[in-house]
């Protein structure tokens, strides 16, 4: 395996990736001006059709790094799959697929498909049947696809392992081996992950032909970005959740994370913010899937501002704007620390990381610093202190439910004419972030005139179709 370095400083303008006139215009488009470090080393590897296992840390823009060179090499006469990715969750499915739709947006018939749970599969038999380019998917789902036989790998040409780590982590090893087992030779095996264990070291020396290993220098490969302000607060024992009102109650932020070992614990803790005036819920693996995505749309819409949150329940959010995580409990394994702190001071903005240490937890603080080669600031939080009005106790937006998605060929534009046009009369300015699932979607409006754009959207139509709307709660 040939192994690299990539400084910072090596990042330069997409211009110097050779894409193509296509792919650079909807760049422009999107915004994107300059590649990230792992942008700038994987694309032009990928694109010559190496082998690679890429480190990279949450938020250093590995999504888009594997994606464009998928996306210039496919062949959309052919409706076959071409490309696979494998991702642990299926939020983090929805977040890579999503991402994939935008920059193909120049790719007149493009099939993205996602295979993950959350709906049976047999209603994912027929769009396999009429024929996708790339699919995006948990490895237990897919596995049972490739079983089936409705999944055709015969001319997959890439496979993907996005998160690779966490997906060992939590014990899809067993899926991924017979996935590969399953698969023909494949042109082209992928592996991006925050760290690099033994576990990742043996199954790329198993699947992967004379890969290109890359891992951002910043001193210590894993270390969180340095735009993260980290600290930890010595809280005696049983006094954290005091503690974590009183920090809430004097942080002045947008949108918060709290991230608990526990289901239990998570969804405790969401009730005790909500009984103490906290916009607050909880996302943990008891949820079922439509409450999942409920919770998930709310806190993306700045419907509430603080989750709490497990970590397996959390992977693959994608929260603009994130000022604030919490580790109410220190993971048990010091890499989950990264990925949770990771989550915060995104694309080059400032982010804050505070822990809640008893002093029980001072070994798991060691290994934490062991990691991430710094001494964590100790602070004291007076958790007796008189609370201040908190300023993530009300949320400026609410959520509606529409129950036609990009299935019934729903687009944003569809749903926020219905709200600007001549029926809706609402500004565009009152409304937020506009989600089109497959079989739904979800939009934020400011709070003072839900009621308006829900009799709107219950009166009117969208596309001249009549959907069910509802104020998400």
């Amino acid at each position: 395996m040939t192994t690299e370095t990539v400084s910072p400083v090596t990042a330069r303008g997409f211009q110097r990736l050779n894409l193509s006139p296509a792919m650079s215009a909807v760049l422009e488009e999107l915004g994107y001006e300059q590649p990230t470090p792992i942008q700038a080393k994987s694309i032009p590897l990928l694109l010559a059709g190496r082998d690679l296992v890429a480190q990279a840390q949450t938020g250093s823009g590995k999504t888009l790094a594997f994606s464009l060179p998928i996306l210039e090499r496919i062949r959309i006469e052919g409706r076959f799959l071409q490309a696979m990715i494998l991702c642990p969750t299926r939020e983090l499915c929805t977040q890579v697929a999503r991402e994939i739709r935008k920059l193909g947006r120049r790719l007149p018939g493009l099939q993205v498909m996602i295979l993950s749970g959350g709906q049976p599969a047999r209603s994912q038999l027929l769009p396999l049947e009429k024929g996708v380019h790339i699919i995006v998917g948990t490895p237990g789902r897919v596995l049972d696809h490739l079983r089936r036989g409705s999944l055709n790998p015969w001319r997959l040409r890439c496979i993907v392992l996005d998160e690779a780590d966490r997906m060992l982590d939590m014990g899809f090893e067993e899926d991924m081996e017979q996935i590969f087992a399953t698969l023909p030779k494949v042109k082209q095996t992928v592996f991006f992950s925050a760290t690099y264990p033994q576990t990742i070291a043996a199954m790329s020396e198993a699947r992967q032909s004379d890969p290109v290993r890359i891992s951002i220098s910043q001193g210590t490969p894993t270390v969180a970005a340095p735009e993260v302000k980290q600290e930890l607060y010595e809280i005696p024992a049983g006094r954290k959740w005091q503690a974590l009102q009183a920090l809430l109650n004097r942080e002045t932020v947008n949108a918060a994370i709290v991230f608990c070992n526990q289901k239990a614990t998570a969804g405790e803790i969401a009730q005790n913010l909500k009984d103490a005036g906290f916009s607050a819920d909880a996302l943990h693996g008891d949820l079922l899937q439509p409450d999942r995505d409920r919770v998930l749309a709310k806190f993306r819409n700045q419907s509430i501002r603080v989750l709490v949150a497990t970590d397996v329940a959390a992977r693959g959010i994608d929260v603009a704007d994130l000022d604030l995580v919490c580790n109410f409990d220190l993971p048990v394994k010091p890499e989950t620390y990264i990925h949770r702190i990771g989550r915060t001071g995104r694309a080059g903005k400032k982010g804050h990381a505070v822990s809640l240490v008893n002093p029980s937890e001072t070994h798991k603080v060691e290994a934490i610093e062991a990691l991430v080669g710094r001494t964590i600031p100790r602070l004291k939080l007076d958790s007796k202190e008189s609370p201040r009005p908190a300023a993530l106790a009300t949320a400026s937006m609410v959520t509606l439910y529409i129950s036609g998605g990009r299935k019934a060929k729903v687009r944003p534009g569809d749903i926020l004419g219905a709200l600007t046009g001549e029926a809706g009369g609402l500004s565009g300015s009152a409304i937020g972030k506009i989600e089109i699932h497959d079989y739904f979607s979800y939009v934020a409006i400011q709070k003072d005139i839900a009621e308006k754009a829900l009799a709107s959207l219950r009166c009117g139509s969208i596309k001249g179709r009549k959907f069910n709307v509802e104020l998400v709660r």
